[in-house]
């Protein structure tokens, strides 16, 4: 059952209408294909047509849509052999970053995430996503693992941002952030970051400063959220729509200014609609960037981050 958005009423309610004559179709004796085959085409071509012209505050709800796929979900679909690798070694395990050894395709790969969670106990579990300092301090200690070994780094990236509570100030909030942006910007080894739902302020950056960054086509990468921005601008967070437009939040803004590298395709609908789909799109991309990351020595690959970051804006 496709949870729906505000602004895909009018689908719902076309899709609600199909659903009804399909049971109507089964325990009566008319034929009523044909009226069904018309209402689906109607309701595929207003989805497309929807879809198409999305504003930055609907993609913005899109990329927070509680049935997108999470950390665990890419984890199944993308990747063999997950091996996860808990804890920093300092204080705790942040379950709002999950990482561990994988394997994508025939390459043996360090996969790091932030998970959300699914449901209301994992979402508490994994706090939303949003990670405290061990979180990061895991990450790092992950990717300078990764580095020793030799393998290739993958973060997926999705989070509304850092954990704001006074408990992850007190433990050194932003020097772990800070830290984990160090550690992508110095590793050795390749590293691809993909935006697969909300890249909020440095919750994100801590795991996308990589050699190349990609993004779904209705995710968001931004430094705050729209209704944050909104509060602090208008003092309401009302303002949130004019704040997405205003911030250029989207997939298709960024890759004009070059923040990110390339734009992952979702299905018609949103990741949502046909996880197996959005999955397979992203397994595919990450495959080619890092193949076309092969061969290049440690250094390289840390001038070529150093010189896509320092670009940006200039």
């Amino acid at each position: 059952m496709v949870s729906f958005l505000e602004f895909e009423k009018p689908i719902a309610e076309l899709e609600a209408r199909i659903v009804e004559l399909r049971a109507t179709a089964s325990v009566g004796d008319i034929n009523i294909d044909g009226e069904i085959a018309t209402l689906e085409q109607r309701a595929a071509k207003l989805l497309g047509d929807t879809y198409a012209k999305l504003t930055p505050w609907q993609k913005t709800q899109v990329a927070r849509h509680p049935d997108r796929p999470h950390f665990k979900d890419y984890v199944a679909g993308m990747f063999d052999n997950f091996m996860p690798l808990a804890g920093d070694r300092a204080f705790a395990d942040d379950q709002a970053i999950i990482g561990g050894f994988a394997t994508l395709g025939e390459r043996k790969v360090m996969v790091i995430g932030h998970e959300k969670g699914d449901d209301t106990a994992s979402r508490v579990r994994h706090n939303f996503g949003m990670a405290k300092p061990e979180g990061y301090r895991k990450a790092i200690r992950l990717m300078e693992l990764a580095d020793r070994f030799g393998l290739p780094v993958v973060s997926l990236v999705d989070t509304s941002g850092a954990f704001p509570g006074v408990q992850a100030e007190e433990r050194g909030q932003a020097e772990a952030i800070a830290r984990s942006t160090e550690a992508c910007l110095a590793l050795g080894v390749p590293m691809v970051a993909a935006v697969v739902g909300e890249g909020g302020s440095g919750g994100a950056i801590a795991l996308a400063a990589a050699n190349r960054v990609l993004m779904f086509e209705h995710a968001i990468y931004s430094v705050i959220s729209p209704e944050g921005c909104a509060s602090i601008l208008w003092r309401t967070a009302e303002k949130a729509s004019d704040a997405a437009t205003a911030m250029q939040v989207t997939a298709q803004h960024l890759k004009t200014l070059g923040v990110i590298d390339r734009i992952v395709a979702e299905p018609v609908g949103g990741a949502h609609r046909d996880p197996v789909l959005a999955i397979a799109n992203l397994g595919s991309a990450i495959e080619a960037e890092l193949d076309a990351l092969d061969g290049l020595g440690a250094q390289a690959l840390r001038t070529d981050r150093a010189d896509k970051f320092l670009a940006i804006g200039v």
